[in-house]
């Protein structure tokens, strides 16, 4: 059996992310409209409609509507949805010509231009909103403003990049976002119509997305990712007239000498290694540096550069208070996680204490190894690599990964905690599944030690024959 997708999830973050001001659209077309019978609280039109009325109840009345041909006032409506074959009337052009194009001509080219669904294929039309798992639609609809959207195309293309192509037809723009993204299998992008807007109610400053369902949750990783890297909605404006070096991010203004600080003379190969907590990866990294691969651990830089009497500790004590001091003096890493988690400013504020410190020791580190071997192939453990965005420092990331119920049976065993509070603590990490989209190599560390090591061999001769070229 088929899992059912928990839309309510997705779509509660969604709306978190984006702050939609409506409802995403479940749209599915149905082969037969005795269908519309099974979805429950359906609710069938009083009065012959238009799709883009039928549209405005379902993401901002909270209505489930389905419609078949009888439903519709406009054939130009239905005909699209291809429920019926387009009158002659609108085909020769007259109809179009009326108010929207100059000749009949014209009226025949707009109207040939417009994307249909096959006439004959479908007899209804269900719409409700996805929060409530209604049925699993073809294609969902997203309203938002021009901000949010091109969130959701950078989010869309976070993973598998491609430029999207989006069309304009004018008048009936419904086919523009629905029909294209039916035919195409894409992201639909489109400009709501006068129509639109005057009978369906759509705001000034909308647009509307058309995504097949199964790309909703890649849609939902991407703006997870986003905003990690703090690309979040709204866009907060820097200022036509500020000083943007003192506002844009390091990576912009200082790429290229950060680079030469982790490459030196770019002899060197620089490995990240990551995965998910209780993964095995301290055991991965002491098999790499068996076979002859130094090793930089950032948990260990971590703890140095807030030890007693270093600048990192004083300004976590200045700006947290001494709350965050044991009885001897060190930082008490426990209070500090309490006070940081799930406050993402309190917890960026944390990191620009703690980050320079540890990327200038991590940059000395790598530069005393390559003094004594130029071409040293370097790892480089980094537990959070992906969710600090680390990637761009490494020639190769290394993510390691044991089943969820394996991780979480061993972290149970290493820290002396119930199931239940390792469940916890896994939820709260970045899904391993988005970690190893990142990955050139990935070791499966859920089985004997034999066969990690093999997969380690493996990995270090690929990586010592690509040194040499």
């Amino acid at each position: 059996m088929q899992k059912k997708t928990d839309w309510e999830k997705i779509v509660r973050r969604l709306e978190q992310l984006l702050r939609l001001k409506s409802f995403p659209v479940a749209f599915k077309m149905l082969e037969k409209k005795a269908g519309l019978d099974e979805i429950p609280f359906l609710r069938r039109p009083q009065s012959k409609m238009s799709m883009c009325q039928m549209i405005n109840m379902v993401r901002n009345f909270d209505w489930s509507i389905g419609a078949d041909l009888d439903d519709f006032l406009f054939p130009s409506c239905s005909a699209i949805l291809g429920l019926e074959e387009l009158p002659k009337t609108h085909k020769d052009g007259t109809f179009r010509n009326i108010v929207w194009v100059a000749t009949k001509a014209d009226g025949r080219k707009f109207e040939e231009s417009i994307p249909r669904l096959p006439t004959g294929r479908y007899e209804a039309v269900a719409m409700a909103p996805l929060v409530y798992n209604p049925f699993t639609p073809d294609i969902v609809l997203i309203y938002a403003n021009p901000a949010q959207m091109v969130l959701l195309v950078n989010a869309l293309q976070f993973v598998d990049y491609e430029v999207f192509n989006f069309y304009c037809v004018g008048e009936s723009s419904c086919s523009d976002a629905i029909v294209r993204c039916y035919e195409t299998g894409k992201p639909s992008l489109a400009l709501p119509c006068y129509g639109e807007r005057r009978y369906g109610h759509a705001q000034d400053d909308e647009l509307v997305m058309a995504l097949p369902e199964n790309m909703l949750t890649k849609a939902l990783s991407g703006l997870e990712s986003l905003y990690r890297r703090g690309v979040r909605y709204p866009i907060c404006f820097a200022g036509a007239d500020s000083d943007l070096a003192a506002v844009a991010p390091p990576t912009y203004l200082g790429l290229d000498e950060m680079m030469k600080k982790v490459k030196g003379d770019g002899r060197r190969t620089l490995i990240g290694v990551t995965g998910g907590i209780a993964s095995g990866k301290s055991t991965v990294s002491m098999m790499l540096t068996e076979l002859g691969s130094p090793l930089i651990d950032f948990d260990l830089i971590a703890r140095q550069v807030v030890e007693p009497g270093t600048p990192g500790l004083a300004k976590i004590v200045d700006y947290f208070g001494r709350q965050v001091l044991a009885d001897d003096g060190s930082l008490d890493r426990k209070k500090v996680s309490d006070i940081v988690f799930g406050d993402m400013e309190k917890r960026k504020k944390l990191e620009s204490f703690t980050h320079p410190p540890i990327y200038e020791e991590f940059f000395k580190q790598a530069d005393a190894i390559a003094a004594e071997n130029p071409e040293a192939i370097i790892q480089v453990s980094v537990p959070l690599l992906i969710e600090l965005n680390l990637q761009y420092l490494f020639d190769k990331i290394l993510v390691v990964h044991v089943p969820a119920e394996v991780q979480e049976e061993r972290l149970a065993q290493r820290d002396n905690i119930s199931s239940e509070e390792a469940a916890n603590i896994m939820k709260s990490q970045l899904p391993i599944a988005e970690k190893l989209q990142f990955a050139d190599f990935v070791i499966d560390n859920s089985q004997a030690l034999d066969a990690t090591r093999s997969q380690v061999e493996a990995i270090w001769h690929d990586l010592q024959a690509k040194s040499q070229k």
